[in-house]
């Protein structure tokens, strides 16, 4: 007699991760640059303060960190755009910061996404580095929040805000050659 045995694959459910294990809000920051037509995004989890102290403590200074909560947060834009200063090519990254007790922080652009925090970051995947200035502010931010500046010309900040830290980054967008 023969026994036949079947063995099923299937897939793990690649939307969303088990509830339990996010335990804070996905949000998005957008802008769009209509001169250029160029689309910038950031996808990130927000955390809370809840009366703790968080820089030097939650998330600890001079250690790579997700930048947000549950998965790394992630940038996308659709065409090239100065990003602190270096060109950044269209597409998506993963966008994780190290957080230093003194006025900048090391923003990270790197290409490994999906990633669940920062768990499994590896510098070897780095697409590049800028430094972007902390600054300190006297009422404390809650939520961290990821947000857009108004577009002035060609220019605009992303501004991180949480507990009384503050980092700006500044995109420039690319003017296209015309034919």
């Amino acid at each position: 007699m023969a026994l036949l045995v079947v063995v099923g694959c299937s897939q793990p459910n690649p939307e969303e991760p088990d509830s339990v294990r996010r335990k804070s809000p996905i949000a998005i920051a957008k802008t769009l640059h209509q001169p250029t037509d160029t689309y910038v995004k950031i996808v990130y989890g927000q955390p809370h303060k809840r009366d703790r102290t968080i820089f030097g403590n939650v998330v600890p200074y001079d250690q790579v960190w997700r930048t947000g909560a549950n998965e790394a947060t992630e940038i996308t834009t659709t065409k090239d755009i100065m990003f602190g200063g270096k060109t950044l090519d269209a597409g998506t990254y993963a966008l994780f910061s190290i957080p230093h007790n003194d006025d900048h922080w090391t923003i990270i652009l790197n290409d490994a996404l999906g990633q669940w925090g920062a768990f499994d970051y590896e510098e070897t995947n780095d697409v590049m580095r800028i430094q972007a200035p902390a600054m300190q502010q006297q009422k404390p931010t809650e939520t961290f929040t990821i947000q857009f500046s108004d577009i002035e010309q060609n220019y605009t900040n992303i501004v991180m805000q949480w507990d009384t830290t503050m980092v700006k980054i500044p995109i420039e967008f690319i003017a296209g050659e015309e034919s």
